[in-house]
């Protein structure tokens, strides 16, 4: 009996090996909250029998034996808690699109620079397939070509405007959300016109700051990368962060595929002082968090007051991610004393700089959060039938919070308009019976799916393994701009068009020299 069960572990063993895959991971942004999302993907990979290496600013603590780091160097400060809470503009998204694109030129030359990364493509070991982030740089898609292996692009958001030639998706500003604009599907002529000029700067500004430094960065290194733009449209597969549940129905082309929430754990019980706090909420709490990119402490004095004159007015207890209530410095110490108090008080207001998000928004008495809109949290909150006050404040969270109030998850303010009035009826508004009712149905559409959004990542992962000879993308991809925008046929209609006008003219319109001579006679 021993001999057999030993024989079964043997086989079981041997099938797993041979079926595993070699995997790498490439993820030079040095943005943490995009990794924590993708961290959930390579780690559910590792758990299934592959080996995995990844290339990131953040390192595995406790990794298994099939997973591999290699650490970049932190020449670029990590993106957290760093940014300011200010008004949406046109400035902010010039401003946003510049250190994106410059992000991703200096992300490119870290990459190439990196000793381990260098050792990695001189060894040229076989690798399956390759996960590329597809965000603000497609250097990782020379190194993929120097290892020549499949490709699989990860987003953790909607797609870049300069994403969509490449996979073949017309983008129709009428209709649309875009990444960095407000308007969601239903824009205003105003609104479509800001889109139109906005998709052609900002693909421009990728291509000139990112993708050609990019080219010239990679070409330092190796004498035959094709064209970036010529890699990207190998892409096997996009892995994008959405869901048609909460983002719309929108026409994606075979392979682009749809895993929003795939990141979503199970919720974990509270522990501590916070399940205490939660506990003994007998109205409920509300969570607020703006991410981990944003510094709450630049919120303007009056905006800060406004929420927390919110809080001190509603009967819940409210739980606050902010980056740190320690320091004695503006804003602090202007706000009125009462609001000043109400930061320690520890029966209404729990604040942390860090807070499991994903447990306290599975409790059973999380009533609603107050969020910036990233894709990340919006997800978590679908997942566990949360209602979002969401409010925007750059990059994809405009799209994203016009996503939250036309799929009925919740309702979306501008932080220009954030003061006392409208956020007390914007959380009045999503804490209606009806309209929990709504996110609840929203929540059992998000879940009911042929099979799980981690599930579907892992599949079409392995599939492109499994058929690295064939690329599914659409046909759209490879026709020339002038058949893709139909300039060809316009100029044929207006040809013909011109030369019936031409003909009419010289067959029924004679020259009036002859009728007045005509007329004499």
């Amino acid at each position: 009996m021993r001999h057999i069960l030993k024989s079964v572990i043997l086989f079981t063993s041997l099938i797993c090996y041979s079926s595993s895959l070699k995997i790498l991971g490439i993820f030079p942004f040095q943005g943490k909250s995009h990794f924590i999302i993708a961290r959930v993907f390579l780690l559910e990979l590792a758990r299934r029998g592959h080996d995995i290496t990844v290339i990131s600013y953040y390192p595995e603590k406790n990794a298994p034996q099939n997973y591999h780091d290699i650490e970049l160097e932190k020449k670029t400060v990590p993106t957290e808690d760093t940014l300011p809470i200010k008004n949406l503009s046109y400035w902010s998204v010039i401003q946003t699109s510049l250190y994106l694109t410059t992000m991703g030129k200096e992300n490119c030359e870290v990459l190439l620079a990196d000793k381990r990364v260098q050792n990695l493509i001189k060894q040229k070991p076989k690798f399956d397939v390759v996960l590329v982030e597809q965000f603000n740089s497609d250097c990782a898609l020379g190194l993929a070509y120097k290892l020549e292996a499949p490709v699989v692009g990860v987003t953790n958001h909607i797609l870049m405007p300069w994403h969509y030639r490449r996979y073949g998706i017309s983008y129709n500003p009428s209709y649309m959300t875009f990444h960095f604009l407000e308007g969601g599907t239903k824009p205003t002529l105003y609104q479509r016109i800001e889109r139109v000029i906005f998709d052609v700067y900002i693909r421009m500004v990728y291509y000139l700051i990112s993708q050609r430094p990019n080219q010239n960065s990679l070409a330092e290194y190796f004498d035959d990368i094709p064209p970036l733009e010529n890699l990207a449209r190998e892409i096997k597969f996009l892995l994008i962060s959405q869901h048609f549940t909460l983002t719309g129905s929108c026409l994606l082309p075979a392979n682009v595929i749809e895993v929003g929430g795939y990141h979503v754990a199970n919720a974990k019980p509270l522990s501590g002082d916070i399940k205490k706090f939660v506990e003994e909420a007998d109205a409920g709490v509300i969570y607020i968090s703006f991410g981990s990119t944003f510094k709450v402490s630049t919120m303007e004095k009056h905006k800060m007051e406004a929420v927390l004159e919110v809080i001190a007015e509603l009967p819940y207890r409210f739980i606050w991610r902010w980056d740190d209530v320690t320091k004695d410095k503006s804003p602090y110490t202007e706000l009125r004393s009462d609001l000043r108090s109400l930061l320690t008080n520890k029966k209404k207001l729990y604040i942390s700089t860090w807070l499991p998000q994903v447990d306290i928004l599975g409790h059973p008495k999380t009533m609603a959060f107050f969020s910036h809109a990233g894709m990340g949290g919006t997800s978590e909150a679908i997942h566990f039938g949360v209602p979002v006050v969401a409010m925007p404040i750059l990059g994809d969270q405009p799209a994203n919070a016009a996503s939250i109030e036309e799929s009925g998850l919740g309702v979306q303010i501008s932080v220009s308009n954030l003061n006392k009035e409208n956020l007390l009826a914007a959380i009045k508004k999503v804490l209606e019976p009806g309209f929990r009712e709504r996110v609840k149905q929203l929540n059992r559409a998000w879940h009911d799916r042929p099979m799980s959004s981690l599930d579907t990542a892992v599949y079409w992962t392995e599939y492109a393994a499994r058929n690295s000879n064939f690329t599914f993308r659409s046909l759209a991809a490879d026709v020339p701009l002038y058949q893709f925008y139909h300039i060809d046929v316009a100029f044929v209609f207006i040809s013909i068009f011109g030369i019936v006008i031409t003909a009419c003219k010289l067959l029924f319109c004679r020259p009036k020299t002859q009728s007045i001579k005509k007329k004499r006679n």
